[in-house]
């Protein structure tokens, strides 16, 4: 098919600004077909974050990207401006670890084969009722890159390990083996009644809450900190607090090779975006990340009144 300027684009900018970028049918949530629920798989498995785009509700996108990459099929992979392929190639890359290298995250050295999961009496006991009612069908937990956790029912997959644990048998495919060490499977009530609640000792550190106050006060202490700038150039030039570094693609990459106890601060319009970055570096590992509450524009009005507000 004929590729319009604009779709091209519009596609050309999708992938230049998300260095992950999965053209699907659906989102990542709710994929709305087989193979882009592989795919999305694989990626939550490597990955905290990466961009998608649903194809079904843009039929440009939809046409336009077959005749863009030359391929004719969806899902497409992107990796830094890189093509990777349909779902086939990505599981193949996957399988055999260029798919880790490509992504800048560390391959699996091997199979975990020693972990330990307490699944408490409580919890035991509302598992076992729940497997009646699916004969034939294992118990899964499955930790993403995020550390979202999930438990399931489905059949036995390759590779995957067994631990028991008050008579329940998980079944842990061996990324979520390589996060499950120490976890502790409960039941406990909330207000809509008993769920499963999970305790994860290897999760990162939440993301501490910093005042544009309590920014300053760091500043003036002395202590090293790195702060980091989430939003566009064009709000740059605006305004910007003083000694921070834009986080382009660039600088994410260098903070990414940094120590894990580097103390990483992050600040946006009023604290949104940069919350998702703190977030997305919480979860590489880093153990001191901070988000600036209300964001430059509570700087402006609480700090340092000569940074423009817009």
């Amino acid at each position: 098919m004929n590729l319009d300027d604009a779709t091209r684009e519009r596609i050309a900018g999708l992938i230049e600004a998300n260095p992950v970028m999965l053209f699907m049918k659906g989102v990542r949530g709710a994929p709305q077909c087989g193979f882009s629920a592989q795919v999305c798989q694989m990626l939550d498995s490597l990955l905290p974050e990466y961009a998608t785009h649903d194809v079904l509700s843009d039929p440009e996108v939809r046409d336009g990207i077959k005749a863009f990459s030359n391929w004719p099929t969806v899902p497409q992979l992107y990796v830094r401006g890189e093509f990777m392929g349909g779902c086939d190639i990505v599981r193949d890359l996957y399988a055999s670890g260029e798919l880790h290298e490509k992504l800048g995250v560390a391959a699996p050295a091997g199979a975990v084969t020693d972990v330990t999961v307490t699944v408490t009496e409580k919890a035991a006991a509302e598992l076992q009722r729940v497997a009646s009612e699916r004969p034939g069908q294992l118990l899964h937990l499955q930790i993403d890159a995020r550390f979202d956790h999930g438990l399931f029912f489905g059949p036995e997959q390759p590779g995957d390990l067994s631990v028991t644990s008050s008579g329940i048998e998980l079944h842990l495919d061996p990324l979520t083996a390589s996060r499950a060490n120490g976890v502790v499977i409960d039941l406990a009530e909330t207000d809509r009644g008993s769920g499963f609640h999970i305790e994860n000792p290897n999760a990162p550190s939440p993301v501490q809450q910093l005042t544009a106050k309590e920014l300053a006060a760091m500043r003036e202490s002395g202590e090293p900190f790195l702060l980091l700038d989430v939003r566009t150039p064009q709000e740059r030039e605006t305004a910007q607090i003083e000694g921070s570094r834009l986080l382009d693609e660039a600088t994410a990459r260098e903070v990414e090779q940094m120590p894990k106890d580097t103390v990483l601060v992050f600040h946006c319009h009023h604290g949104g975006r940069s919350q998702k970055a703190a977030e997305h570096f919480a979860a590489l590992g880093f153990t001191q990340v901070f988000n600036v509450v209300g964001g430059i524009d509570s700087w402006s009005q609480d700090v340092d009144p000569s940074v423009a507000r817009y």
